[in-house]
C-alpha cells in the first residue's frame, strides 16, 4: 500500500472510533433530539450501532497498526477489510442484540435503570469479534434450518 492510502485508512478508522464515542455521548445527553425528534424512537438501536462501531473500528485499528509495524501491508486488497469490516460490524451488532432479545438463543439480559449495559456490551464484543460472530451465526443457521427429510 502506498503512504497516502495507509494514512487515509488510519484517519478513517480513527474518525470512526473516536466519532462513535462522541456520538454515544451526544445521544446520552440528548443533543440530537431537538434537531431530529425521531431519534428518541431509534436511540436504543443507535447505542448498539455505535457500540458495534467502536468494537469494529478498535479491532481494525489494532490490526492495521500491527500489520503496519510488521511491514505486512503489501496487498492492496486488504484495504477493503479495513474500510468495510467496521461498517459490517455495526449492523451485525444491532442484529445480534435483536436476535438475543427475541429469545432465540435463550439468553436474558439484566435490566438496569439507566441504560441497557448488557446489550451495549454485547454489541461492542460483536463489533470487535465480527468475523467470529458470523462464523457462529452461520453454524446456528445451518443447524436451525437443516433438511431433516434427507436420508
Amino acid at each position: 500500500m502506498n503512504r497516502r492510502l495507509k494514512a487515509l485508512i488510519l484517519l478513517y478508522l480513527s474518525i470512526l472510533f473516536f466519532g462513535s464515542f462522541l456520538a454515544v455521548g451526544a445521544l446520552w445527553v440528548g443533543a440530537f433530539e431537538a434537531t431530529f425528534p425521531f431519534i428518541s424512537e431509534l436511540e436504543i438501536f443507535l447505542y448498539y450501532f455505535f457500540a458495534g462501531s467502536i468494537g469494529g473500528s478498535l479491532r481494525h485499528l489494532y490490526m492495521f497498526c500491527s500489520h503496519y509495524m510488521k511491514g505486512e501491508l503489501l496487498d492492496y486488497r486488504e484495504w477493503i477489510m479495513y474500510i468495510f469490516y467496521p461498517i459490517f460490524a455495526t449492523g451485525t451488532a444491532v442484529v445480534s442484540v435483536t436476535l438475543i432479545q427475541s429469545g432465540l438463543f435463550l439468553i436474558e439480559f439484566t435490566n438496569f435503570e439507566n441504560a441497557p449495559y448488557g446489550q451495549i456490551s454485547l454489541a461492542f464484543f460483536v463489533g470487535f469479534g465480527f468475523n467470529r460472530f458470523l462464523t457462529k451465526l452461520n453454524s446456528v443457521s445451518k443447524n436451525l434450518f437443516q433438511d431433516t427429510t434427507r436420508k
